[in-house]
């Protein structure tokens, strides 16, 4: 965290801060002049250009003026390239692109070409100033929520109002939300109306309504009313929380081609510095140059040998693809997961809260012609608002929607492994599993049952409201297919990706939801570890897979899978420190528009790679068969660098 808040500080987040309450999501992302040229690196950069420039434009007057301005843009320009070259020397007893370049400028100076090597440290640290810039975008744009996080909160105590810290609120306190301030904790909002502007945690440009019932986030702002809140995780189970371990996570996580340049860069630059050796001691011998003519080739092919552009040709890509989705609300634990994602060829969905909501809603009431309707919803909400079961709570639900009053109830009992029983206005009534029809031979119960089959082959969960011995009505739930499910397994499919499901929920209401979504397989009454082995199995047969999931039984096979997306608002802890890709807006449908960003990013990768060893290539063969001059080799180079750095920059928009 201490590492987090550095970096943070470094890019100026105090001054965002301060606009902590109006915030504007809508401009992020866009390319930000003033925030490159508060960038210690890109002042360091220019400063060093314009001294090159001022002791270029004196030179023929004032030869010594020149020197010395010289001096001092190499001092200014080189000195972070310097210290980062000597650092990798001494400790690690390596050579790096930093020391090939201050070995050329030098190189450069020593033999008259001042400009020239000025010119070499100013391109250079303006492509590792563009470097740094675009690292310090991707930070921001992961951890904006940083800015957002509240200092204190309006606690209720015995009544009153008590500002405290909020490290200092607990699971259950009650706290208060004036309008447009941060919200300071995770909860359930007890009383109060307002909208809520949440994108910076979930990347909703417009507010949603929050009322009695609802969930809040710590780091979103309060709008036109006032909210008072329960609050339901601790500060360091927050959404808020999540994110920072996320940043710190993606901080050190390299991809795999980056992890091999960074070992080929080492290899190569002994290559480099030998040859250059080589061609300043052998030549003059071997071809009768001079010393003179063999130095100058030699500090050439130093410069446009070095690897600078392809060193910088794989994480500025990675960095703006990550910050690109960070605005999304996907967040990327590492570089790496980026190029996994890119070869992707199945994606694997859990069912229930990812491909569903998680939460039954009461789909069909039918009620036997005895009854009035309403009358017998609301006896059936009276007696299920005492039990704590999902599907109770559903009919529950369900009569608050329609509005309906509960009544009192008397002599309630809960059936373990079936249902209720409780009295109202006298009467027995009984509501639980229907398989109590399963058997009957009362001929009077044949309709019932017929109805039952059909709900049940509709992939639907159905209970038995009785009255006495006497069947009232049946109630049929089932879970609700996420609004964006069908729209997000089509995307996928459109890529040429295949997509399937896997559940522990039953064979037949899975068959109907997997359908209904459009997937091409549908694997039901899995427990965790048979999920592994269909991951593991359609790897084998398929090659890069994507699972994403959502609970504790889910994060065996996320951790199995190519790369593991794991939900961010319901999902389990567990399934959130497993998945390598958190969707903090639980939005599935963005997850094809994140492979095709992570596919475009490999083809910027491609195109940076073909282009700077093209380039190095040009260069070398211009320096031994066409006698490049060095200006145009320090152009060329250097130039190329800050080319690939750009179009990795590209991905930002």
């Amino acid at each position: 965290m201490e590492n987090t808040q550095k970096a943070l500080s470094r890019i100026g987040w105090s001054s965002v801060r301060k606009q902590a309450n109006q915030p504007n999501p809508h401009k992020r992302g866009r390319f930000d002049l003033r925030s490159m040229l508060r960038n210690k690196e890109m002042l360091a950069a220019l400063g060093s250009g314009l001294l090159t420039l001022i002791a270029w434009s004196v030179g023929h007057w004032a030869p010594y003026l020149s020197i010395l301005l010289y001096i001092t843009a190499y001092t200014i320009g080189g000195w972070a390239t310097a210290r980062e070259a000597v650092y990798t020397l001494v400790k690690e007893r390596e050579l790096d692109v930093n020391l090939l370049m201050i070995a050329a400028a030098m190189g450069a100076a020593t033999i008259g070409y001042w400009n020239e090597g000025a010119l070499l440290i100013f391109i250079f640290a303006l492509s590792g100033a563009l470097e740094s810039y675009t690292m310090e975008r991707s930070k921001k744009d992961i951890s904006s929520l940083m800015a957002l996080k509240p200092e204190t909160a309006l606690r209720i105590e015995n009544g009153e109002m008590v500002k405290i810290n909020i490290d200092q609120l607990q699971i259950g306190d009650l706290f208060l939300v004036k309008p447009g301030e941060l919200i300071p904790a995770d909860g359930r909002v007890e009383r109060g109306y307002s909208s809520v502007n949440q994108a910076s945690i979930t990347g909703e440009a417009i507010p949603v309504d929050r009322t009695t019932g609802d969930i809040v986030f710590a780091g979103t702002i309060n709008g036109e009313g006032v909210l008072y809140v329960e609050v339901t995780q601790s500060a360091e189970s927050t959404v808020f929380a999540k994110i920072i371990r996320l940043v710190e996570e993606a901080e050190s996580e390299l991809p795999q081609s980056q992890r091999f340049i960074k070992r080929f860069e080492s290899v190569y630059a002994r290559i480099v510095v030998t040859i250059t050796i080589a061609v300043m001691l052998l030549l003059p011998l071997l071809l009768g140059w001079t010393w003179g003519t063999a130095f100058y080739k030699a500090m050439v092919f130093l410069v446009v040998a070095s690897p600078c552009a392809l060193v910088s040709s794989i994480m500025p890509v990675m960095l703006s693809a990550i910050s690109n989705r960070a605005r999304k609300g996907i967040l990327f634990k590492g570089g790496a997961h980026v190029e996994n994602m890119a070869l992707t060829s199945v994606v694997a969905f859990d069912k229930t809260g990812t491909l569903t909501l998680g939460t039954p809603q009461v789909t069909d009431f039918i009620v036997d012609e005895r009854y009035e309707r309403d009358e017998l919803l609301t006896i059936c909400a009276s007696i299920e608002q005492l039990s704590e079961h999902p599907l109770a709570k559903a009919i529950l639900r369900k009569a608050e929607e329609e509005e309906l009053p509960l009544k009192s109830v008397d002599h309630a009992e809960s059936l373990t492994g079936w249902g209720m029983t409780a009295e109202v206005e006298g009467t027995l009534w009984r509501i639980g599993k229907s398989d109590i029809l399963d058997g009957s031979t009362d001929g009077s119960k044949a309709v019932w049952m017929e109805r039952r089959r059909r709900l049940i082959s509709q992939g639907k969960t159905v209970s038995i409201i009785m009255e006495g011995e006497e069947v009232a009505g049946l109630i049929a739930l089932q879970d609700t297919i996420r609004p964006q499910a069908v729209r997000a397994v089509r995307s996928l499919q459109a890529l040429g990706i295949r997509v399937a499901m896997l559940t522990g929920d039953h064979r037949d209401t899975a068959q109907v939801i997997g359908e209904q979504i459009g997937v091409d397989w549908i694997y039901a009454d899995l427990r965790p570890e048979e999920k592994v082995a269909h991951v593991k199995e359609l790897r084998e047969k398929y090659g890069h897979v994507v699972m994403v999931g959502d609970g504790v039984n889910d994060a065996p096979a996320l951790a199995t899978a190519t790369v593991g997306i794991g939900m961010g608002m319901n999902g389990s802890g567990t399934a959130l420190e497993v998945a390598d890709v958190v969707l903090m807006n639980d939005n599935i449908e963005e997850i094809a528009s994140t492979i095709k960003l992570s596919q475009r990013a490999q083809r910027v990768i491609k195109q940076n790679m073909t282009f700077s060893i093209s380039i190095i290539l040009i260069l070398i063969l211009s320096n031994f068969i066409g006698d490049i001059a060095l200006p145009l080799g320090v152009i060329g180079h250097e130039g190329s660098t800050i080319l690939v750095i750009l179009n990795g920059l590209r991905l930002l928009r």
